[in-house]
């Protein structure tokens, strides 16, 4: 093959620094951008290996994590080769490394490796400030590193340094959207502590289904795939699915019984009022007996009033123990809706008339058939689905994560349409929210920290 004169040589360097630019410029992973800087830098000026460091401008070190043939490396920004060129911005091409006072032959003797020459060039950005250093060691076939190859390495650290910067941002961006999705589930979870942990199973469970679904090659679900961006996707949308719940009101959200802590704290109050009454009513009967009995029955009378007294003290004290044991929301026993009818029907003499012994709201309440949620509370947390949509509608998504208010505003849909807040059925709703909502109802049935409910054994669930 015909040797290229220095002229072609020189255009074919050229064009593969402005394709390795191109290149650079989409790659976001700043791990997978480093290393292909250096590959691309060795190919360049024919190197044998390469290292790249960046300044840590926090530490004012220097760092490398892509330094062929040995582990990461840090040290002071002013200290050996590499600082002195971060220092000065200026090349330093060194023919022979063990003949210059400021080469460190230690690496050299801790990986074998035996450095001949070296170029060190400095990656500035687009305003002059330095990025980092691009280090390549023994030019091949034993020459050594020339003003051309300055040129090119120059060149090519210029564009590293944009592609650097940009991948650093990238990543920031990317640190700072992760902590307002970890500080949302916060906010989430702080709302209700007995569901703390909640959104990062579903999480997890759901990204676990979705790699599960991701490698079928048989089935409904063989086409189905999911790339990177889109797992990202599914991940967020689960873990914010329940965020709508800042918009439930906190007492309904965490509502552990049928009444309220103040409903129960006030018919236990009422009770003891209605005994504190029959008290009254027995000792203005005695009154009565010591005014108007027959002297020789008033013995008798009196001990007749205490044992009636005695039972309806009783009597009380259990309905009042049968409406507590109604409030703990499991599944009444057979005649207690009937029950509940009756006790409601009842009255005692308060200093305003006649009473019920139970309030028609407290009826409904003590009623529930399954839970704890009348109707009306049961809207108010299911509202939680559409506040969440609301919510996630309003952030400005990227393109690869667009459809994430729709992923999570499907979580609680049923596939024969009998689900919440749209009744939308099985065509409609995204295989995404299919697997999110298998996690999250499996998470919620096997959860041990739910107030309302015993666990489920996970081979049940």
């Amino acid at each position: 093959m015909a040797r290229l004169d220095p002229k072609e040589r020189r255009i074919q360097k050229l064009e593969e620094i402005l394709d390795v630019a191109k290149a650079m410029s989409t790659e976001r992973d700043l791990g997978i951008l480093l290393e292909e800087i250096v590959e691309h830098a060795r190919s360049v000026v024919e190197a044998d290996r390469g290292s790249i460091f960046l300044l840590d401008k926090d530490k004012n070190e220097l760092w490398s994590k892509v330094a062929q043939g040995a582990r990461e490396i840090r040290f002071p920004a002013d200290k050996g080769i590499a600082g002195h060129v971060a220092q000065t911005q200026k090349p330093l091409n060194i023919p022979d490394a063990y003949a210059d006072p400021r080469f460190n032959p230690a690496v050299d003797k801790a990986t074998g490796y035996r450095t001949r020459n070296m170029l060190t060039v400095p990656m500035l950005s687009t305003k002059d400030e330095v990025v980092g250093v691009l280090q390549v060691l023994n030019k091949a076939q034993g020459a050594t590193f020339d003003a051309e190859d300055e040129e090119m390495l120059l060149a090519l650290g210029g564009q590293a340094a944009s592609a650097i910067e940009n991948a650093i941002l990238y990543d920031e961006i990317n640190k700072l959207f992760e902590g307002f999705i970890a500080a949302s589930v916060v906010a989430i979870e702080s709302r209700d502590p007995t569901t703390s942990g909640h959104s990062g199973r579903v999480a997890t469970l759901t990204c676990g289904l979705a790699e599960v679904v991701d490698q079928l090659d048989s089935g409904p679900f063989a086409s189905v795939t999911f790339d990177y961006d889109q797992m990202k996707e599914i991940r967020y949308a689960s873990l914010l699915h329940d965020f709508g719940k800042v918009g439930v009101r906190e007492h309904v959200l965490v509502k552990a019984e049928k009444l309220y802590p103040g409903e129960v704290a006030l018919l236990k109050a009422r009770f003891e009022f209605i005994k504190r009454t029959l008290e009254k009513e027995a000792l203005e009967r005695k009154v009565s007996v010591f005014q108007f009995s027959n002297p020789g029955e008033t013995r008798e009378l009196l001990a007749k009033l205490d044992v009636e007294l005695g039972h309806q003290l009783k009597d009380t004290d259990e309905i009042l123990r049968f409406l507590l044991a109604c409030n703990v929301p499991t599944v009444l026993e057979k005649g207690g809706f009937e029950r509940l009818n009756e006790i409601a029907a009842r009255t005692y003499s308060s200093f305003d008339g006649a009473k019920p012994f139970l309030t028609a709201p407290e009826l409904v309440s003590l009623s529930i058939a399954k839970g704890s949620l009348t109707n009306e509370d049961r809207l108010e947390i299911e509202s939680h689905v559409t506040h969440t949509y609301r919510f996630l509608a309003t952030i400005p998504w990227t393109s690869k994560l667009r459809r994430i208010p729709e992923i999570a505003y499907g979580h609680h849909e049923k596939l024969d349409g009998k689900g919440y807040p749209r009744g939308i059925a099985s065509p409609e709703i995204p295989i995404q929210t299919r697997m999110m909502t298998i996690s999250d109802i499996y998470d919620a049935l096997t959860a041990s920290d739910r107030p309302y409910k015993k666990a489920v054994p996970a081979s049940k669930a």
